[in-house]
């Protein structure tokens, strides 16, 4: 008896032939690489689509955002994102005062304390940490909620009655996370210097008149507009990509959750991407 004859559930594979494995990694990277195009392509078309809808809004009278949907969605992403944020960069002031204090005070220079928290702040952590945890608070919550009406074809409802999701869904979410963010981005900054100020006078004993004149001097009016720039900017991508990731959620149940997990990974790649652009710009332009 052969040995088909005697495992005839078994079947025998033909052997991948050598060409084929060696065109194998190229087609899973070439894949990905189109795929990933692909979506960002239809970010950038998204993103121009809500650019046109809010030119139009102020162009024509008959074409309105809806300002209750913006407010609305301003206190779901924003006003509710306030005590995290300002728990989260109230943590991270305490923690630089701590480790920046013992080295400074090597050198006698223990109230420069106050000027790298307030410039490193002010351009860099405190729109970071505001964009972060509004990644993981709203960025995740808006694209659930699109994938789901995604799901139950309620996005099918709206253009089946000629109105275009982008309207009535996007622009109002996009536009609350922008002026969110900003907003959040100032609060993450003054919260975050207030907490180091507080820790450095009362427990790392540095005086008072000191620690609040060297932030005066040391920061710029450019570092306070570097930080709103980026908490627009931040907001923009949280915004869009969120969208886009519940827009195109497929597969039911596990699509939104894979678009959820998608959103936070996508939007602090993207952030982080940003703030690099922005740091290399300013470097350029002598401003940092």
């Amino acid at each position: 008896m052969s040995n088909e004859q005697a495992n005839p559930g078994t079947t025998e594979l033909p052997a991948t032939p050598f060409a084929a494995r060696l065109l194998r990694p190229l087609d899973i990277v070439g894949g990905g690489l189109l795929d990933l195009l692909e979506h960002i392509g239809s970010a950038f078309w998204l993103l121009f689509a809500t650019i046109g809808w809010v030119i139009k809004s102020f162009t024509h009278k008959r074409v309105r955002v809806g300002r209750a949907a913006i407010i609305s969605q301003m206190v779901r992403i924003g006003v509710r994102s306030v005590f995290i944020v300002s728990l989260v960069s109230g943590c991270v002031g305490l923690i630089l005062a701590f480790q920046l204090s013992p080295p400074l005070e090597q050198f006698g220079q223990k109230e420069l304390v106050a000027n790298i928290i307030s410039v490193a702040v002010l351009r860099e952590l405190g729109p970071l940490i505001g964009a972060i945890v509004l990644t993981g608070f709203a960025g995740a919550s808006i694209a659930a909620e699109l994938g789901t009406m995604v799901v139950s074809e309620e996005v099918e409802a709206l253009e089946a009655s000629a109105l275009d999701p982008i309207r009535f869904l996007v622009v109002p979410r996009v536009i609350a996370s922008i002026i969110s963010m900003t907003i959040l981005a100032i609060i993450a900054s003054v919260v975050s210097i207030a907490a180091a100020l507080f820790i450095s006078v009362t427990v790392l004993q540095i005086p008072y008149s000191p620690y609040l004149n060297n932030p005066l001097e040391q920061a710029k009016l450019v570092d306070f507009g570097t930080g709103v720039a980026k908490g627009a900017i931040f907001g923009l991508l949280i915004g869009v990509i969120a969208c886009i990731n519940g827009l195109r959620v497929t597969g039911g149940a596990a699509g939104v959750g894979k678009a959820t997990t998608s959103t936070v990974v996508q939007c602090v790649v993207a952030i982080v991407i940003a703030d690099l652009a922005f740091t290399a710009v300013f470097f350029a332009l002598k401003l940092t």
